[in-house]
């Protein structure tokens, strides 16, 4: 009911990238939580139930709501970017030409076209297109590969934590930086609808990188607290520090 209740609240704003990833959220934490099949399995059919039920009333009263203009524009440019490039694919078309442009190795740092006035504010959702251009493929990669190999090394300090509440903590740090970088990539290569969601640490926005480092920080505070906790136990084993060593080698 919780979730059902910021789903539908989100939903209102309306926000429907922020519902697909908080619904995300929900399904991956479900998922991870270590309860019986069935109760996740009918949890999570309940949540889409409850999902589809707010979606066909919203549509079935409220038509004009939730298909606002700039929504249904979104999804034909998502369409057919090229036939609406002077209007709403505008965007998105010069996202692949930033691509392009940059080919594998890029234009150099600075030298980008594209945000000279054809991508508009290119510092926000579309700023991997503008890495892409100026540092080339190889650097967009390389900056999508640093951000999924913080999420498995967030994912890996949850899997060995012994505390149940910081290993479901890790799990969803580790999640809502996954799937906002799923959203805004998905969207940068026209393989997803634009959705509007940053590309985290990267993206202009500075609530986003606070929250994001404070979670980062969350995280280093709770493997710092297991490793002291596995010190602590070692010492009370019997287990020194070079006899770890030892057992290592």
């Amino acid at each position: 009911m919780l979730v059902g209740l910021m789903l539908f609240l989100t939903i209102l704003e309306p926000d429907f990238g922020g519902t697909s990833i908080l619904f995300l959220i929900v399904c991956i934490m479900y998922s991870v939580s270590g309860m019986p099949i069935k109760y996740a399995v009918g949890g999570l059919l309940i949540l889409l139930f409850a999902v589809l039920a707010i979606v066909f009333l919203l549509l079935h009263f409220q038509p004009a709501f939730i298909t606002k203009y700039y929504q249904f524009q979104r999804l034909l440019a998502f369409a057919h970017p090229f036939e609406l490039e002077k209007t709403s694919g505008g965007q998105l078309v010069n996202s692949y030409y930033a691509i392009h442009n940059g080919g594998l190795f890029g234009v150099g740092i600075g030298n980008s076209m594209q945000k000279r006035g054809y991508l508009p504010e290119p510092y926000t959702d579309f700023i991997l297109s503008i890495i892409s251009e100026e540092l080339g493929s190889i650097g967009g990669i390389a900056v999508v590969a640093i951000l999924f190999f913080l999420v498995w090394r967030i994912t890996e300090v949850g899997l060995h934590t012994q505390n149940q509440f910081n290993s479901l903590l890790c799990f969803g740090i580790a999640t809502i930086i996954f799937t906002e970088t799923f959203f805004n990539v998905g969207a940068v290569l026209g393989m997803l609808p634009i959705t509007g969601v940053t590309l985290p640490f990267i993206s202009y926005g500075g609530s986003s990188i606070m929250a994001l480092t404070a979670a980062v920080a969350v995280v280093l505070n709770i493997e710092a607290n297991e490793k002291i906790m596995r010190a602590r136990k070692d010492i009370l084993n019997g287990v020194s520090f070079q006899d770890k060593i030892k057992l290592s080698k």
